[in-house]
């Protein structure tokens, strides 16, 4: 039996960016407090979805790991991705969330339990999310300085 062909991930698929890292994010920006926005990079990896990063879009930071795993961080693309020194590269301004949103809480919901970064958590950067799964994580992130990403 056939596999049916998997339709090519498009900008109407994406309410915003999962960008991972596995450092907290109090390493990731020394001196980083809840409901405070900071302006930083992180790498990815040359795809098709570099393409279709755009500044103004929606992202998240999500910490993998052991310790904490879940969504930190909540801001926007400050520009396009853009080759570096150490490859790739994607300009963003996030606020640190006073709570973060626990990757096991959204294990637990229906809707976001089927978002790639929790399918594929070994996958790289950039992941995504849909509408329906950013706004489960925006109404569990609470409203403590989401600014205007508050459900």
């Amino acid at each position: 039996m056939e596999r049916p062909a998997r339709r090519a991930l498009g900008a109407v698929d994406i309410a915003c960016w999962v960008l991972k890292t596995t450092r907290p994010p109090s390493a990731v920006v020394p001196g980083w407090r809840p409901g405070t926005a900071r302006t930083l990079t992180r790498c990815v990896r040359r795809s098709y979805r570099l393409d279709l990063m755009a500044a103004g879009q929606p992202c998240l930071l999500w910490l993998s790991g052991r310790y904490a795993p879940g969504v930190h961080a909540v801001g926007e693309l400050t520009g396009g991705a853009e080759p570096g020194d150490d490859g790739w590269a994607v300009p963003l301004r996030l606020t640190l969330l006073a709570e973060p949103v626990p990757r096991a809480d959204l294990l637990t919901d229906p809707v976001a339990r089927d978002a790639e970064v929790l399918r594929m958590p070994a996958g790289s950067n950039p992941s995504w999310l849909s509408p329906a799964q950013f706004a489960v994580v925006l109404g569990r992130a609470g409203d403590g300085g989401l600014g205007r990403w508050t459900t």
